[in-house]
């Protein structure tokens, strides 16, 4: 195989303007409303207060003439202080969080795309006000931006952050006194709890009215070097005035817990152990719903809509099998995975809001760099276990072109949640004494699929390339919240469901129209046996080449094609296959559990188990769905994206056949 060429060090790569497949869409604000942003550096609180102002209704998009997404948001005034909207005469606020800085003096791209918005030539283009993060913890390291802001003239409003953790740590601010050495608003906020959010909404409209500032006066500087240390000093003076510490620093519970989180013998145990847990936890709980809503759709909903049907006299078979058969069948068995995906999505929640999930980047990368892989890198194969669009797009962050495309081509190897589906139905079916640790395991084993394929490319084709330090501010351990965790939750599974409504649906007609056309014997359209419809015959092409890996029968394999457009369709179309198929050609109802299981039993010649494992090794690794695909045409080039799918293939197939030839030998 050959491979394309490398692009140069510094090469850019394509802007894209397409939102993630799951990031909700926003209500945008008015037309001609005033444009606020959030700066900060990162970890500072800002994504936080951003969902706090939004409501967490946001949507992703490129700033015009950059290459990084950002949120934004609308802000409604009213909704946090209690009718400034009308004083303000009922408008609106664009809110737009930029990705975290700690100066205008940018070292990434993401960086530069913050500098370039606030520091836009056109004052018109640029933000009418900054609300800048400070973390109360780390005062003087958040302040330095404020110092670069205040001598270009620009309206800026401090939102000071993590004040009880300070308090926990003997560091006392006193927001008043810093407010006179700034000479900007200083309002203590706890986005978490929607503390001080009233205030902020109240200063950011006094400011908003206010003449242009003048500029920070400052002394002439020789050189930038001179300028930095004055800006510094600067700061210093400001922190001095209002910042109070004990003596003696304390030790505080995140102190404590870091020794052991953090350590380089316990850290990776502790990770493993919370995720495995999560998994545990989120296969034991959503059980009963999931056998709750399986028996709605497929008893009183599949009934209901054939008695619909009857009484508007459009119950024919063509029809009905559209309907139930194909829509009901297909999204209804997605649908009942909803509770799996709501567990799994409020159990990351609250890791996230706790601050652990920091935590587990730096103990992940700490692998990774001994292997050579690029430090900031693990950033957006985090993101890709949620899903693989926007961590294809988080690869903007890292500065190298060719730290882009190595990135881009692993993070379809990080296990996505429309995977997940899938694992939890072949697990409980095969493996339902422990299907919470199987499926535990295929995450690890997308972990390693990472490091294995990283390790071999850059002893490869990215030999040259050197690898960048890991630079991440911890957050400190909170107490999750439950508005900040049900926020979280709900816009994740706003995205699973819309899938649900969008390709699924679309991938559903389509499965249906090729079950329903004869490709085989004297069948009408519509009353095919899905054995002779198209749909087999084109599953079957592929089936022979399935067969070392233990699942070479049309009716497993045929899943596969329509998995290419979305993961989630891998459950819908073999819900449909078992629910049409029958030696009569009548509808049947069978199990779709039982069903899956007499066939990976057939295929393998009795050894169900191990080629269901293959089954979940391949659907791991094989290429990811269109989506994917196109995001990593759009940013590393339709020669990279295809060889991307041929070295998904490839180890997918590879792994596959590994899988089952070992599990056949020790069954």
């Amino acid at each position: 195989m050959t491979s394309p060429p490398l692009p140069a060090a510094g090469l850019e790569t394509p802007a894209a303007t397409t939102p993630s497949c799951h990031t909700p869409a926003a209500p945008a604000a008015p037309a001609g409303s005033l444009i606020i942003a959030l700066a900060g550096a990162p970890n500072v609180g800002k994504s936080t207060l951003f969902n706090a102002l939004t409501g967490a209704r946001m949507t992703m998009g490129n700033w015009p003439g950059t290459t990084v997404e950002v949120a934004r948001g609308r802000w409604n005034p009213g909704t946090t202080s209690g009718g400034l909207d009308e004083e303000f005469g009922g408008t609106a606020y664009q809110l737009v969080d930029l990705p975290g800085a700690y100066s205008l003096d940018p070292v990434s791209p993401d960086e530069a795309l913050t500098a370039a918005v606030l520091l836009d030539e056109d004052p018109a283009a640029r933000p009418h006000v900054v609300v800048v993060g400070a973390d109360a913890t780390h005062l003087a390291r958040s302040l330095y931006l404020v110092a670069q802001l205040r001598e270009r003239r620009q309206r800026v409003v401090v939102a000071l952050t993590m004040v009880d953790v300070a308090a926990r740590r003997g560091i006392s601010v006193d927001p008043r006194a810093l407010e006179r050495e700034l000479g900007v608003p200083v309002v203590p906020v706890d986005p978490r709890r929607r503390s001080g959010l009233a205030a902020l909404t109240q200063r950011v409209g006094e400011v908003a009215a206010e003449p242009t500032p003048e500029p920070r006066a400052h002394p002439q500087a020789a050189d930038e070097l001179d300028l930095a240390e004055e800006r510094f000093a600067w700061v210093h003076h400001a922190v001095d005035r209002a910042q109070t510490r004990q003596a003696q620093a304390r030790h505080t519970w995140t102190d404590r817990v870091d020794r052991v989180v953090l350590s380089r013998g316990w850290g990776p145990i502790v990770f493993l152990a919370v995720m495995w847990l999560v998994f545990q936890a989120t296969t034991t709980v959503a059980a009963p719903l999931q056998d709750a809503l399986d028996a709605l759709f497929g008893g009183p909903v599949s009934d209901g809509a054939r008695s619909l049907l009857a009484a508007a006299h459009v119950d024919h078979p063509l029809v009905t099998g559209l309907v139930v058969d194909g829509l009901i069948a297909g999204v209804g068995m997605l649908l009942t995975f909803v509770p799996l995906m709501a567990v799994m999505f409020v159990l990351l929640a609250l890791l996230e809001d706790s601050g652990y999930l920091a935590r587990a980047a730096v103990v992940a990368d700490r692998t990774m760099r001994a292997l050579g892989l690029p430090g900031r890198a693990f950033l957006p194969l985090i993101v890709g276990f949620g899903c693989n669009v926007p961590a294809i797009s988080a690869t903007r962050v890292l500065g190298g072109a060719r730290q882009r495309v190595l990135t881009a081509l692993l993070v379809p190897f990080t296990s996505c949640s429309a995977r997940l589906t899938v694992y939890v139905l072949l697990a409980t079916t095969f493996f339902r004494g422990y299907a919470g640790t199987v499926v535990f395991g295929m995450y690890l084993l997308s972990i390693l699929l990472v490091v294995g394929v990283g390790f071999l490319l850059r002893r490869t084709l990215w030999r040259t390339m050197l690898a960048e330090p890991l630079l991440l501010d911890l957050p400190p351990y909170q107490r999750p919240t439950a508005r900040v965790t049900w926020a979280v939750t709900w816009t994740r599974l706003q995205g699973f469901l819309r899938t649900a409504g969008g390709i699924i649906v679309a991938t559903v007609c389509v499965v249906w129209l090729l079950q329903s056309v004869p490709v085989r014997g004297e069948h009408g359209f519509g009353s095919t046996p899905v054995s002779d419809s198209a749909y087999a015959a084109l599953a079957g092409s592929i089936a022979p080449v399935f067969q070392p890996a233990g699942f070479g029968q049309w009716q497993t394999t045929g899943a596969l094609v329509t998995g290419f457009v979305a993961k989630e369709a891998v459950i819908s179309s073999w819900a449909q296959t078992y629910a049409t198929i029958d030696e009569a050609g009548a509808a049947d109802e069978v199990q779709l559990a039982e069903a899956v299981r007499r066939d990976f039993e057939t295929s393998s010649g009795g050894h169900g188990n191990a080629a269901a494992l293959a089954f979940m090794v391949f659907l791991l690794a094989y290429t990811p769905c269109v989506a994917t695909l196109a995001a990593q045409r759009r940013e590393i080039g339709l020669r990279w994206a295809g060889f991307g799918v041929a070295l998904q293939l490839v180890v997918a197939w590879g792994l596959a056949v590994a899988v089952f030839q070992l599990g056949r030998v020790l069954s």
